[in-house]
Formats: C-alpha cells, sequence, structure tokens
C-alpha cells in the first residue's frame, strides 16, 4: 500500500491510506466513532468469554473492528476491479459511517455492467464468509481466535445477504435498475424505480424488527430499535437522494435557454430612465440589458433601483445609474439546451447570463436560479 499524501479536500474527508492498485482509500473522521463505539459494545463480551482478560479483551474488540474495516474495503475494493475491467476509471474509495462506497470518474455503462459492478460487492463478503467459515472449522473451539473468526463469518454474510437486497442505496438495487434500464432503455427510470424499491424494503425491515417481537408479545429490545432506526434513516435518506438525482437527469435535456429566459430588450449604454419605462410600459415581466459601443450586452437594469427616479427627473437620467453586470458578455443562444446549457452556466460563477437569438440580438436574461428551479422540478419549463 503506497501513494503520494493527501490533498487538501481528502484531508478535509478524512485520513488517507494511501492507494492500493493505484486507488485512493480515505478513512473518514466519522468511522473512528464507529470504531470507538464498536470496541466498547464489543469488549464486554469479549471479557465475559474470557474471564482474566481484562484490558486485552478491548484489544480483541479492536481487532474486530479493524477486521469489519477490512471487509468493507474488500467489498468496496471488488467494485473498483469489477469496473476497471470495463475501463471505468475509479476516483477513490471511502470507508465511513456506514461502511463504504466507490467514486467512479464519468464512464458509459449498459445494465448488464452496471449490475456487474454492483453485485461484486456482495460476492467478496460472500468468499469472506466462506473464509471465516473455514478458519472456525480449522481453529480450537472457544479461543480468541474462534471468536473472532464467527463474528467476521456472521458480519460477512449478513453484510452480503443485506446488500443484494433489490433496492438503492443497496448494491443489490442494481437489480432492479438494470432491469428498468434494459425495458425502457433509460437508466435513470431504472434509478427512481429502484429507488422507491429501495424505500419499499426500509417499510418491511421496520416492520420486521419492530412486528415481529410486539406479534410475539415482547417489547422489540431497544439497542436493535436504535441501530434499525439509524439503517432506515440512512436507506431512507439514499433512495430519496438517488430518486432525486435521476429525477434532475432526466429534466436536463429539456432544458433550453429559451425556454427559461427572462424576456429582455437590449439597449444602447445612453439610454434613459425614460425611454426604458416607455419601451416597458405594460410588461412587468421584461428585463433591460444595456450594451456597449460594438452592441455586446454588458449589464442588466435594476429596474426596482430605477422606481425612485422621479419624473421630472427620468428624462435625464440614464438607466446605467443602477445596474447589474452580467456573468458573461458573450450570449447563450436561444437554442442552448440539455447538458451544452448547464457547461455554459458552469463556465462563470455569476447569476444572470444574457440570450440571443440567431442574429445575435438579445431576446432575454437566463437567471442561475431559474434554470436550478427547473432542474429541482419547482418550475415547468416556458412556464411564467
Amino acid at each position: 500500500m503506497s501513494g503520494p499524501a493527501a490533498g487538501p479536500r481528502e484531508r478535509r474527508l478524512g485520513v488517507s491510506l494511501g492507494r492500493i492498485a493505484g486507488i485512493p482509500v480515505i478513512l473518514t473522521w466519522p468511522w473512528f466513532l464507529v470504531t470507538v463505539i464498536i470496541t466498547v459494545f464489543f469488549g464486554p463480551r469479549v471479557e465475559a468469554n474470557f474471564p482474566g482478560i481484562g484490558l486485552g479483551a478491548y484489544v480483541v474488540a479492536l481487532g474486530y473492528a479493524l477486521l469489519l474495516a477490512l471487509s468493507v474495503l474488500i467489498h468496496e475494493f471488488a467494485h473498483a476491479l469489477s469496473a476497471r475491467a470495463f475501463g471505468w476509471p475509479t476516483r477513490q474509495i471511502v470507508l465511513n459511517l456506514w461502511g463504504g462506497h466507490t467514486q467512479f470518474e464519468h464512464f458509459s455503462s449498459s445494465p448488464g455492467r452496471s449490475l456487474a459492478v454492483a453485485l461484486a460487492g456482495p460476492a467478496s463478503n460472500f468468499l469472506l464468509a466462506l473464509v471465516s467459515w473455514g478458519i472456525i472449522l480449522a481453529s480450537e473451539q472457544g479461543t480468541v481466535v474462534d471468536l473472532l473468526a464467527n463474528t467476521l463469518f456472521w458480519a460477512n454474510l449478513i453484510l452480503a445477504v443485506f446488500n443484494v437486497l433489490p433496492g438503492l442505496p443497496l448494491d443489490g438495487g442494481r437489480i432492479v435498475e438494470s432491469a428498468v434500464w434494459k425495458a425502457t432503455g433509460s437508466q435513470d427510470r431504472g434509478t427512481i424505480a429502484a429507488g422507491w424499491a429501495g424505500r419499499v424494503i426500509v417499510l418491511l425491515f421496520v416492520g420486521l424488527v419492530l412486528g415481529l417481537p410486539l406479534l410475539s408479545g415482547r417489547a422489540p429490545q431497544f439497542t436493535l430499535v436504535i441501530i434499525s432506526v439509524l439503517v432506515a434513516t440512512f436507506m431512507w435518506a439514499g433512495a430519496g437522494e438517488a430518486i432525486r438525482t435521476a429525477r434532475i437527469r432526466l429534466r436536463i435535456p429539456g432544458l433550453t435557454a429559451g425556454m427559461l429566459k427572462q424576456p429582455a430588450i437590449g439597449l444602447p449604454s445612453a439610454s434613459t430612465v425614460s425611454e426604458l419605462r416607455r419601451l416597458a410600459a405594460g410588461r412587468p415581466d421584461l428585463a433591460a440589458v444595456l450594451l456597449d459601443a460594438e452592441g455586446r450586452p454588458e449589464f442588466v437594469v435594476d429596474f426596482g433601483a430605477l422606481a425612485d427616479v422621479p419624473e421630472e427627473a427620468a428624462g435625464t437620467t440614464r438607466a446605467s445609474t443602477s445596474v447589474r453586470p452580467l456573468a458573461s458578455r458573450a450570449g447563450i443562444d436561444e437554442s442552448a439546451s440539455g447538458q451544452e446549457l448547464l457547461k455554459l452556466l458552469d463556465s462563470s460563477d455569476g447569476f444572470e447570463f444574457p440570450v440571443t437569438n440567431a442574429q445575435g440580438a438579445v431576446t432575454g436574461v437566463l437567471h442561475r436560479l431559474a434554470v436550478i428551479d427547473a432542474l429541482t422540478g419547482k418550475r415547468t419549463p416556458g412556464s411564467a
């Protein structure tokens, strides 16, 4: 295991463990909290099995926490290796509060490949469970090795089975995603279906944890309830995020600058408030863009600030006395759409962009917030 020191962003995430097979591995700060909890919770159990071991019980418990982290790392590394087989670049592996995740760069996928990469993780846990079972058979019962091997066996078996359940954010959610993707030709529709499947699994999971004890006349164990609530919250949030992200991606192709723009007129920079008011009469939705000497859009007029200019002074007061600079002086064509439009907006940190027609004349102002609202469903493209 080797690699260069972590960059600033990686240091914010946690501790860099270097690189494995060229893939950066990050240990996030919450992982240390989980390790402490596992050590404190598992330590008394070890001490109960081995009276007189003393503080050594917590050393064994820490060893279990590290073996569990290794299991998660192998799980994520299996994702990365299978992705590499398809030529997908892996950005990094992150071990966090809930286990871990593998971050990929942009790539072109297919239903079959996506499913293969997703299921490689649970397959590695099944393999680790088999290895642990072999250690159990080969070791002497009642020893520390036997205890750790048993715990690791059940941890990996549960991790594998739980992860193949068909709903996001679990790896098995790719089963649903790939099936719908194959049927509809849309990965995003598959992701939405898998996200809803994940929510159904959460409800069933909570129902089983709370319902089974109650049906048998027993109160659910407090510790089990707390763990179940945490797991359910994580899964529900992950499923919801998958659904929201997929819906945004589905909306991207339908976005155009012409649909989302605020109508505007282009005026010479020397235009007066009086001229502006006359042209904008009866058009409360109209924006005004001031042009430079070469006819390029330069500023957006702040109508609110100019409203205080008295009528007797409007003929001599220039509209340029209250303006906002445009994010770019290069107009965005009305036909710009989808990813092309988003790339144009990403080229600047500003909030307002001039929109032009095929002849280069200013026809509108595109507000970044309008695009965000359209992506998130708060506004329908083409609506006022």
